[in-house]
């Protein structure tokens, strides 16, 4: 296909996907004549992982070119691709330095001991969970935190049903694509899910009892 109809597919400007050709994060199309190129399905897909890693995951470009050179280097471990792509989405929540973030730290390295977690030193998502533990205890809920293991039971179900899905697809930049989306959109389904949860908790537990009546719903054999 030529550029024009490579644009019309992936919905990515034609000026955008030269910048992309020139930046080495899109190979270049095979030359048909000096000045035309064609495109394959390989490139439609590539652009697709681009956007998803840019809009989605808002990774920078600089990141964006770490991940595709490690799903183009067939030498490079599956797991590490995927590490590499989870690693550079932006952590969700950072906390001021101080003696809080100092302990949450603590606190995040006990956790992962405990449970035998296999995690790379300096990973991101553990700075931001320090980050949210130190939060908590600057506004006086520093006992949330005692909850970090029931936390952690629900995202290791959560975490074998993400690579479940992950491990479906065939294709590396379909792996990478995958973990990249369930990263973040994934986490908004989870919290999403937890409000509809604690609204029905919520419900089974005092309003049912406020009125005075039977608890209602699945609860009532527990009121």
């Amino acid at each position: 296909m030529r550029i024009g109809e490579l644009s019309r597919r992936s919905g990515v400007p034609v000026p955008t996907i030269k910048f992309y050709v020139r930046e080495r994060l899109l190979p270049a199309g095979e030359l048909t004549s000096p000045n035309q190129a064609d495109y394959g399905p390989e490139h439609e897909r590539r652009l697709r992982l681009i956007r998803v890693l840019l809009e989605v995951g808002g990774l920078s470009l600089a990141a964006i070119g770490e991940v595709l050179e490690a799903a183009d280097d067939p030498e490079q471990p599956v797991i590490k691709v995927l590490g590499r792509a989870s690693e550079g989405v932006p952590p969700l929540g950072e906390g001021e330095a101080g003696p809080e973030l100092e302990q949450a730290r603590e606190d995040v390295a006990e956790l992962v001991r405990r449970r035998g977690w296999q995690i790379e030193e300096g990973a991101t998502a553990a700075e931001s969970l320090a980050g949210v533990i130190a939060a908590l205890r600057r506004v006086g809920h520093g006992g949330f935190a005692e909850l970090m293991d029931v936390y952690a039971d629900a995202a290791e179900s959560v975490a074998r049903a993400d690579l479940d899905y992950v491990q479906r697809r065939v294709a590396r930049e379909e792996l990478v694509e995958s973990v990249v989306v369930g990263t973040v959109l994934g986490e908004a389904m989870f919290g999403a899910l937890r409000r509809l949860a604690h609204e029905d908790v919520s419900v089974q537990r005092y309003e049912s009892r406020v009125a005075g009546g039977p608890a209602v719903g699945r609860g009532a054999a527990d009121a």
